[in-house]
């Protein structure tokens, strides 16, 4: 098990959608115009954003950074980040804008699936819409804003990162240039059991007669192990940690990646031995060392597609700030009132108002 917690792991996947989304919501005003100041701060071809919808994204803002044990946001700073959130709901109105039906129906898989992964992370559905709803958001609001925010990255991707080309020569002259980024320290391949004492729903350890008979139940399985049973069939039959169960409770993880008791037993054992029970603060476990896979240096043919991948991100990373001029242009963007006052912010995150 990995040194974050359940809960803790549950609660930075939602709030990282949570908070990347909110940077990019634009949802329709809630207030009548009629009754409330609500004035428009920016407008471009097909839409019209009004205040409201800035300080909506700021309220998600600031709480998404509570969730995640942030500081407050200084009131002489909030300024700047309304500027901040303005400019990225600029940018998803004009992004959303230009997306076709190949692109929806794209960012429409690629959400299902984002979705059905977040689900996967927790033990039951009920924990996964506790969680949703500590972040502040419906399933709904949660499906629309990662529809959102995948619809533009698949609009950035078909516009600007298709377009971007690296040969295998620059990839190899970066693999040299770089060494010490391609060295693989010591790791292990082991897959493991894992009875749970740990309260699904509270995440809060169960009582100790609870835990008594999870001892039982892990003391069976580690029989069943030491007789050869099938031991990633026995992780898919036993196991509670949803994050290997399917995958035949199999991990691999280097030095300092997992919690120390897991960490010990699974370095100390031999190839396809089974360790002794093992507890944690997450349960009771049963560990199966696969293999032992000694440092090196990881050859260039197995990184040659990570690291293409990876030198295309650096190089979209420095064409989207021009990239979000021009379409700015395009939609003749303005930004209006007050909106205006700051540029420096709206240099930062490219945007500007129309001249």
């Amino acid at each position: 098990m990995k040194k974050m917690t359940n809960k803790q792991r549950n609660i930075a996947l939602l709030t990282i959608v949570a908070v990347s989304t909110s940077l990019f919501a634009a949802t329709a005003p809630k207030k009548d115009d009629a009754l409330f100041a609500n004035p428009v701060v920016a407008k471009g071809k097909g839409f019209e954003i009004h205040q409201n919808e800035v300080e909506d994204a700021f309220i998600d803002y600031k709480s998404n950074m509570a969730a995640r044990g942030g500081k407050g946001i200084p009131e002489d700073q909030r300024p700047l980040v309304e500027s901040n959130l303005l400019q990225r709901l600029v940018i998803t109105k004009v992004l959303t804008g230009r997306a076709d039906a190949a692109d929806k129906t794209k960012a429409k898989e690629a959400t299902d699936k984002l979705i059905a992964d977040a689900k996967k992370q927790f033990p039951t559905e009920e924990l996964f819409q506790q969680q949703l709803k500590a972040t502040g958001m419906s399933a709904e609001q949660f499906q629309s804003r990662a529809f959102e925010q995948t619809l533009c990255e698949v609009v950035i991707e078909r516009e600007v990162k298709s377009k971007i080309k690296v040969t295998e020569e620059q990839a190899k002259k970066f693999y040299d240039e770089n060494p010490a980024r391609f060295e693989r320290p010591e790791s292990v391949r082991a897959a493991h059991v894992l009875i749970s004492t740990v309260d699904k729903d509270t995440q809060q350890p169960i009582s100790p007669e609870k835990k008594k008979e999870k001892e039982k139940i892990a003391k069976d399985v580690k029989a069943r192990a030491d007789k050869g049973e099938d031991f990633a069939k026995l992780a898919k039959d036993f196991s509670e940690d949803p994050g290997s169960k399917d995958k035949g409770g199999e991990y691999t993880f280097g030095r300092k990646e997992m919690v120390p008791e897991f960490e010990t037993a699974a370095f100390s054992l031999k190839t396809n031995q089974v360790s002794d029970i093992v507890e944690t603060r997450f349960g009771y476990h049963i560990i199966k060392l696969l293999q032992k896979i000694p440092p090196e240096k990881v050859a260039f043919e197995k990184v040659l597609p990570d690291l293409k991948e990876g030198l295309t991100q650096q190089e979209l990373q420095k064409q989207v700030p021009d990239y979000f001029e021009k379409i700015k242009k395009e939609a003749n963007v303005e930004l209006v009132g007050s909106a205006k006052t700051d540029k420096g912010a709206a240099k930062s995150t490219g945007a500007t108002d129309k001249k």
